[in-house]
């Protein structure tokens, strides 16, 4: 018989912690690092997305892969070389919080990174402070978007923040939580005790 599986934001609060715990040597539960926030983010190219129905497209597939309506990114000034106007939009953006956010990453981990093609694993990278952003090139690995729906494919950026303040720890989270993060040599750090893979 199958085992249950267990939601991020469960894990989260039980086995993650106490595994980061350990690891870290964090005897507070309050001083472990945790999700902030995850922002998703599409950029709009002018030369290839052109039109309101791409613009609509956009903005309907960002809804239905995170849940929540996004807003749409107006440039701040004109760029001639670009064929930008100020005020025209170049972007949308989804910013998600709790549950919502637990959901998110659970999915995309889970479920979405594995239905990549050739995937070996996400760049190493963090941000300095314990953020990580990931790049994806195709919006279709989302399984809300159905084939016979896509007009137009586009790529997302997915921006992970965390309160854990260094690359250290907030990789240890990333890793617990089940982000499959490179080590070098082609290695994927893989989940350790306290995530369902």
């Amino acid at each position: 018989m199958p085992m249950a599986y267990d939601s991020l934001h469960n894990r989260l609060r039980g086995p993650i912690a106490k595994a980061l715990m350990s690891d870290l040597g964090v005897k507070n539960v309050h001083a472990l690092p945790r999700l902030e926030k995850v922002i998703v983010n599409v950029g709009i190219n002018r030369s290839n997305m052109e039109g309101k129905d791409v613009l609509e497209y956009v903005v309907d597939s960002l809804k239905r892969i995170t849940g929540q309506k996004p807003v749409l990114r107006p440039a701040r000034k004109a760029i001639s070389n670009f064929k930008i106007r100020q005020g025209l939009v170049v972007g949308a953006t989804v910013t998600l919080r709790g549950r919502h956010m637990e959901e998110f990453l659970d999915r995309l981990v889970s479920y979405v990174l594995p239905r990549i093609r050739d995937f070996r694993g996400l760049p190493g990278k963090l941000d300095g402070h314990g953020n990580y952003a990931i790049g994806l090139k195709d919006h279709t690995v989302f399984p809300e978007i159905a084939a016979g729906d896509v007009t137009k494919t586009f790529g997302l950026q997915i921006q992970i923040t965390t309160t854990a303040g260094t690359d250290a720890r907030g990789r240890a989270l990333l890793k617990h939580i089940g982000v499959p993060i490179k080590m070098g040599k082609g290695a994927v750090d893989s989940p350790a005790s306290g995530s369902n893979t």
